[in-house]
């Protein structure tokens, strides 16, 4: 499972239905619908927030508009109550590490889309998040690669 904290307009179309695939078990994980999944790191930092609930609705709402931009069709019904909630930190390291990461998988698997964004040195985050100083997050399972 990967929640990007990058703006999901970096993603390529199969990164795309995969982050909404991914945030739809998450949110089945942190309604208590599936028994897969609870202990997984990335959801740390829904269950901090304290409506972690409408905290991923949020998430997959900006996901789901990135996909009609785009032309796809999302069902938004799956989704949920969707109302502003408090933003959750996102470290800049933790950006930086998930854009490498990001930029690794697009250049095999979609190069037009990743030469579209390698110019970016500051990428945008997901519209939930917002960016504090600090290193890659804790609960990141670092590659040993980066």
């Amino acid at each position: 499972m990967r929640l990007w904290s990058l703006h999901p307009k970096y993603l390529d179309a199969k990164g795309l239905v995969a982050l909404w695939r991914e945030a739809l078990l998450a949110k089945a994980v942190l309604c208590g619908e599936t028994r897969g999944y609870i202990h997984h790191p990335q959801l740390e930092r829904f269950r901090e927030h304290p409506l972690p609930h409408l905290a991923i609705n949020a998430y997959l709402a900006a996901v789901q508009d990135e996909a009609t931009a785009r032309g796809y069709s999302f069902n938004r019904l799956k989704i949920g109550s969707v109302r502003a909630v408090r933003n959750i930190s996102v470290t800049a390291g933790q950006l930086a590490y998930e854009w490498r990461h990001l930029q690794s998988k697009l250049a095999v698997r979609s190069p037009a889309v990743h030469a579209q964004w390698s110019e970016v040195d500051t990428p945008a985050c997901h519209p939930l998040f917002r960016c504090k100083p600090g290193g890659i997050a804790s609960w990141e399972r670092v590659a040993e690669s980066f």
